[in-house]
């Protein structure tokens, strides 16, 4: 094993997971988790019997229902999922302290200096593994790696259910045979900036220069340079207090309407504020950020030093931000809501360390 251990923790299908144990009868069968069909909801995730259906996280509800007549559509549970995951945190807790959440469903782990004492990366990730589904009765997938940038996509190539090992040695070929939208940090917008570069997987990127990049690239050239070669020298950060909360989500089809663009501002305020509520804070900032057909981004802003502390509070404000912030006559690809300037609970911060997500 390397002398660096990262481990990255995914849990699988993690909103569906919870509502097919908790209800026996959804047990391998189609299910989507999201906004109604009839409403112009838009999926949250689903299971893997639905995603065989071409089913995925941010597709419209109608869609994924011609997609599969027959799929089981429920609305989110946050408390449900937000109770699971603190199961899991107290599980990988027993293990490290090196963690950085990135969301409910998913962490990364440092286990260098434990090695010595638990024996390995990958017995730490098959016994992490095995509590989590023996106490939850739910499946992880775990990617082990020298990095995060490899952890991470180790465990997306195993999922679901899987478990995945890339070594120093082995890292930097690996990275060669990656398409470049699987690297992170690279969006749609820039894909197609790459593409059209004749950059197409992590091969075509290493054959680039650091000079070369970085008048193109700016201030990601570095990390883009380095991700092709395997390298990633950024720590497991458990330490920083959070600054924002947000979520977004691009669309397969762009959106039109007004109303269905809200139907999805509101799902995403109440992710938002499920969020804040783990945490222990709140925001005096509200963001909502459009990105249009022609990857025109656009954000609009607005501060209450009062503090938006609910779903509720968060709404009320979407609709005059939107409004401000459709400044084109052209469908929309991208939505997504964020808190800012937060206020964490004097006794909370006091008491533990909130983690940067």
């Amino acid at each position: 094993m390397p002398e660096r251990c990262i481990i990255h923790i995914d849990m699988d299908a993690f909103y569906a997971s919870v509502e097919q144990r908790d209800n026996p009868k959804y047990v391998g069968k189609p299910l989507v988790v999201g906004g109604d069909p009839d409403e112009r909801g838009v999926v949250s995730t689903c299971s893997y019997e639905a995603r065989q259906f071409g089913i995925h996280s941010a597709m419209p509800s109608a869609l994924a229902r011609r997609k599969c007549p027959h799929a089981i559509f429920v609305r989110p549970r946050f408390t449900a999922y937000k109770s699971v995951s603190a199961q899991i945190q107290m599980i990988i807790k027993s293990y490290t302290d090196l963690i950085e959440p990135l969301a409910l469903d998913e962490a990364f782990l440092d286990v260098s200096s434990e090695i010595p004492r638990l024996g390995s990366g990958i017995l730490i990730a098959k016994d992490i593994r095995q509590r989590i589904q023996r106490e939850t009765h739910l499946t992880a997938s775990a990617g082990i790696s020298y990095n995060k940038f490899l952890a991470k996509i180790a465990s997306d190539r195993c999922k679901p259910n899987g478990m995945l090992f890339i070594s120093e040695k082995e890292g930097p070929e690996f990275v060669k045979t990656l398409k470049i939208r699987e690297f992170f940090g690279v969006g749609p917008a820039t894909e197609e900036k790459m593409n059209s570069l004749g950059i197409y997987t992590g091969e075509d990127l290493a054959s680039w220069s650091l000079e070369a990049l970085q008048p193109i690239f700016g201030k990601s050239a570095a990390y883009y340079f380095n991700a092709a070669r395997g390298i990633d020298k950024r720590d497991v950060n458990s330490e920083r207090l959070r600054k924002s909360v947000s979520t977004e989500d691009t669309f397969v089809y762009d959106l039109r309407e007004k109303d269905e663009m809200l139907k999805i501002l509101s799902n995403q305020s109440n992710e938002v504020a499920s969020e804040l509520d783990k945490i222990g804070a709140y925001g005096k900032t509200v963001t909502v950020k459009v990105k249009f057909a022609d990857f025109t981004l656009v954000t609009r802003s607005l501060s209450n030093h009062l503090g938006f502390k609910n779903a509720k509070s968060i709404f009320d404000v979407i609709p005059d931000l939107l409004h401000l912030a459709l400044v084109k006559k052209i469908p929309v690809r991208l939505l997504g809501v964020g808190i800012s300037n937060l206020v964490f609970e004097e006794k909370l911060a006091n008491e533990q360390q909130i983690p940067l997500l």
